[in-house]
């Protein structure tokens, strides 16, 4: 709805972040607010209820422009309002161009403040609304093969209840997919899906992602920080890779099902929540509960119904399909060429294991559409790429062959290395940062250079 999108407020100025405030309250906007654009980044990571920034442009440190692009990064879709003052009017319209929504002069006028916020809220209305088509569309499981019709008939008894689910199987299955169409198909299907990679978030940080926090409650909690749960509140929350998660973290989990409800970290007051959980790993969690590993009381809180996503060598007969859907999705993506398989390509595909699932046929289905030489796609364009889905530097489908220099060569390398390391960390671009020891911003730089987007569920 509208009325429950807030918009941020980003300005060092008390005074500005104060009117602003007062004249939205007006409008009846409520609204976010932050100081200085580090703290209002962390609100934009950290809320799913943003639907419009104020923008300072002249900030101490970092300056609304480099904030933008930031911003953009996170959240393409977020409509971003600069605040200019005298003598940067002429930066604010550069930074139109840049992606922002709009400007306002200093000092503000209420009327325009209140047209332009109602505009770009109902904007990042539709936007949402068309982010929620395309993620429903993605969500679609395909294959016509005995173990997916039993998967998807599964999911259509489960889906209306309130029951939570296990979801099992290896890496690349499309345990998401699962997670998406249970919540699509459930009477919560207009409330949030929030996921969390139990795996890619750090122990010591995974109590604050999951519960949030209050300001000052640790060093470098420069805000108010809803949790996941909270996020989530009368929708489905999704835990990935669940059987990564520490102990600790699971007896405080296990108190939240039992209690429904949280409390931020530095907080005193419960918060009652309203949360479907769905949980998924690619672990025995049994064999984990026997290792003690996993808590034996949370697994059958969990595992209230299972549902397991086949490997991709069950379900050969649906290659086809896959490899199909896949090639045009590339095509579209990429502006390639059109791509056809014919029957030797897809014969080679069907042959191979795939270890990585459908995922892995996923990503060599797309190095084909960039990399065949012709129009048709032979078995042998696959044979080069197929066994790894990385193919070595010698092979026919060696993804560096198109480098005519050291520097083009260094560039295929460099998007290939951050591609993987984003996807290892579930796209959690800060944590990314921090582990190649890389400025946040210089990585959003790189993101931007090479057109790195996280894919759509």
């Amino acid at each position: 709805m509208l009325e429950a999108m807030k918009a941020l407020i980003i300005d060092d100025e008390p005074g500005i972040r104060e009117a602003l405030r007062m004249t939205l309250k007006g409008g009846r906007i409520d609204s976010v607010l932050a100081e200085d654009g580090e703290t209002g980044l962390a609100a934009v990571e950290g809320r799913s209820d943003l639907g419009l920034v104020f923008l300072d442009i002249r900030m101490p440190g970092r300056d609304g422009l480099d904030i933008l692009k930031e911003i953009r990064a996170l959240r393409p879709d977020l409509p971003v309002i600069m605040i200019s003052g005298h003598g940067t009017i002429e930066t604010a319209v550069g930074a139109t161009k840049q992606g922002a929504y709009d400007f306002l002069e200093k000092p503000l006028d209420r009327d325009r403040v209140l047209l332009l916020a109602r505009n770009a809220l109902e904007q990042a209305r539709v936007n949402r609304e068309n982010r929620q088509l395309k993620e429903r569309e993605a969500a679609r499981i395909l294959g016509g093969s005995a173990p997916i019709k039993e998967l998807l008939a599964a999911i259509d008894r489960v889906a209306p209840t309130n029951a939570r689910v296990l979801v099992t199987g290896e890496n690349g299955t499309g345990k998401e997919l699962v997670a998406r169409r249970l919540h699509d198909l459930s009477p919560r299907a207009n409330g949030p899906l929030v996921d969390v990679n139990c795996a890619a978030i750090p122990k010591e940080l995974l109590e604050s992602e999951l519960f949030g926090h209050e300001k000052g409650s640790f060093t470098g909690a420069h805000a108010q920080k809803k949790g996941k749960f909270e996020l989530a509140d009368g929708g489905t929350l999704f835990l990935d890779e669940v059987g990564d998660m520490d102990l600790a973290a699971q007896a405080k989990v296990l108190r939240v099902i039992e209690q429904s409800r949280v409390e931020r970290v530095g907080g005193a007051k419960p918060i009652e929540v309203n949360v479907r959980i769905v949980a998924a790993t690619n672990k025995n969690l049994l064999e984990e509960v026997k290792a003690g590993r996993f808590r034996e009381d949370l697994y059958y809180r969990l595992n209230v119904v299972e549902l397991r996503c086949p490997p991709l060598r069950e379900r050969r007969e649906d290659i086809p399909l896959l490899a199909a859907a896949f090639l045009a999705e590339a095509v579209k993506r990429n502006a390639t060429p059109p791509r056809v398989l014919d029957d030797g390509a897809v014969q080679a595909l069907q042959r191979e294991d795939w270890p990585g699932n459908v995922r892995q046929l996923r990503n060599v289905v797309e190095q084909l559409a960039i990399l065949a030489p012709r129009e048709t796609i032979t078995a042998e364009d696959v044979a080069g790429i197929a066994r790894s889905g990385a193919p070595a530097a010698a092979s026919p489908g060696d993804p560096y062959r198109g480098a005519r220099t050291f520097e083009e060569f260094k560039d295929v390398a460099e998007k290939d290395f951050l591609l993987r390391r984003l996807e290892e960390n579930g796209w959690n671009v800060k944590k990314t940062a921090e582990l190649l020891g890389m400025q946040r911003s210089n990585l959003y730089k790189k993101l931007e250079r090479y057109g790195l987007r996280k894919p759509e569920r």
